[in-house]
């Protein structure tokens, strides 16, 4: 039993980096969605399905990090999409944008570039926002594209 728990955890070290890849092309087929959620941490900028954006410490404007980081796309995979994003009621159209990264167009905010997190307990959870993972914190965004701890 040891021997396969050690077997699976090492597979699952390698696996992010390829999932992460084909997650990203799978997202892309279709534009991202973004709109705003009050949650227990305020009014957050949030995904189609309502669940927490983040952004990453590490990150500077339109630049991401993340991405060159083993296996940090593969827990965080990017908000991406093809075309403008649609965004919700409150979302500013002017604080939009989109970087290349990977051959993926990742969707930004205020220059933050924007993550989705595999871990999601469902819409409106908060419950990993200021944790440290890879180096950097990972925070979420008001409407005015500032963090939320």
């Amino acid at each position: 039993m040891k021997r396969l728990t050690i077997l699976f955890l090492a597979a699952a070290a390698i696996l992010p980096v390829g999932i992460s890849q084909a997650a990203t092309r799978a997202h892309a087929a279709r534009s991202a969605k973004l709109q705003l959620r009050h949650t227990a941490l305020g009014t957050i900028l949030v995904n189609g399905g309502g669940h927490t954006v983040y952004v990453f410490t590490r990150d500077s404007r339109n630049h991401d990090r993340c991405a060159a980081i083993a296996g940090c796309t593969g827990i965080w995979p990017l908000v991406t999409g093809t075309g403008a994003p649609t965004l919700g009621a409150g979302v500013k159209r002017s604080l939009v944008g989109t970087i290349e990264v990977g051959g993926a167009r990742q969707v930004t905010y205020a220059g933050h570039p924007l993550y989705n997190y595999i871990g999601d307990a469902g819409p409106g959870d908060t419950s990993y926002v200021g944790q440290q993972q890879f180096g950097g914190k990972w925070l979420a965004l008001n409407a005015a594209g500032q963090t939320v701890k």
